[in-house]
């Protein structure tokens, strides 16, 4: 079913879920560098069960949209659902631009039409920069407040998304969003190792790490990985990566637990298998790495690590912190030098 103005106004509470679930889905979004940028209730729908889905991405943006400037420029959208700055086309953020595209539609829930809405465009857009309408009489004082920072003509001091999380009246209600867990990645082995212990933060009892063969070292291998053999499903976004190095493996385990534990995370380690746990809860819960040292040869070693829990973009954040801290022990050579860490 199709949101739309013309559907009257709702409730307070019930407008205040719906707008929880948009905020959800935009903020979502915009952690993936998308942003919509034609954010209004003929672009939202409900699906059986009452949720809200966000549609057509026809207008949306993608990181590489963004200029040197780190703005967008491109005019686009509804009209009375514009944030000014987009309206004035000198850049803008579009992450505050659609903010400012939800406290429109959030006023339309509540209020059954439109704060900017004139048949004249060069009025209608004066009104828009200057941010100026009126609330209704039935609108409560707090949810006022929050509108009047949303609806901020300067997108500089526009209230943000983390702080509309933690406004009292946005609040109040409030469903944290629930993603589903990631099916296909789990290390059965390493969680077997920690589970069989009944002491967690042990040291290595292993003289030396697993070996790894010279197929199951192919099968790692950027530059030939026997996944590419078979069918993968579009975009799919990798959630393990590995490294070599020539130091010893005590080496390379301490050498990650020193790096990974200033970083926010919890090591715990045992036989050259090492579970990482960041403190902090991120978008879809705690951040978890499963991490193993393999041995290729005498010399030389595979790391291999696998998200096990939490964001996949926030993976790929702490790998790329984690590799700098293991420059000293990663083994590169002359061509790798210049490249970027690669998640695979």
């Amino acid at each position: 079913m199709q949101m739309g103005a013309r559907h009257g106004r709702l409730k307070e509470d019930e407008a205040r879920g719906y707008f929880q679930q948009l905020i959800n889905a935009v903020d979502y979004c915009h952690s993936r560098g998308v942003y919509h940028r034609d954010l209004k209730p003929e672009n939202l729908l409900l699906d059986s069960f009452g949720i809200l889905k966000v549609s057509d991405f026809g207008l949306s943006a993608l990181p590489k949209q963004v200029r040197e400037d780190g703005l967008l420029h491109t005019a686009c959208g509804t009209p009375n659902y514009v944030a000014p700055e987009v309206l004035a086309d000198k850049g803008y953020n579009g992450t505050s631009a659609d903010v400012w595209s939800c406290g429109v539609i959030l006023f339309v829930l509540m209020a059954g039409y439109l704060p900017f809405d004139e048949p004249n465009l060069t009025v209608l857009y004066r009104r828009i920069q200057k941010a100026s309408f009126a609330f209704p009489s039935w609108f409560s004082s707090s949810s006022k407040k929050l509108i009047k920072r949303i609806l901020d003509p300067n997108p500089v001091t526009r209230i943000t998304i983390p702080e509309i999380l933690k406004n009292d009246w946005f609040k109040k209600g409030y469903k944290p969003p629930h993603f589903q867990p990631d099916e296909d990645v789990t290390l059965d082995d390493v969680d077997a190792v920690f589970n069989d212990s009944e002491e967690n933060l042990v040291t290595e009892m292993k003289e030396k790490p697993e070996s790894m063969n010279a197929f199951e070292l192919i099968s790692r291998s950027h530059g030939f990985n026997l996944e590419n053999l078979f069918e993968k499903q579009m975009n799919h976004v990798k959630r393990e990566t590995c490294f070599t190095s020539k130091s010893p493996a005590n080496e390379i385990v301490s050498k990650i637990e020193e790096t990974a534990k200033p970083m926010g995370f919890n090591v715990q380690k045992r036989n050259y298998k090492i579970k990482l746990q960041g403190d902090q809860t991120g978008r879809k819960g705690r951040l978890s790495v499963a991490t193993e040292v393999f041995e290729v040869a005498p010399s030389l070693h595979m790391v291999q690590l696998r998200k096990t829990g939490g964001d996949t973009l926030e993976f790929h954040k702490f790998y790329k912190n984690l590799n700098s801290g293991l420059k000293d022990i990663v083994w590169t050579t002359e061509q790798s030098n210049n490249e970027e860490p690669k998640v695979a």
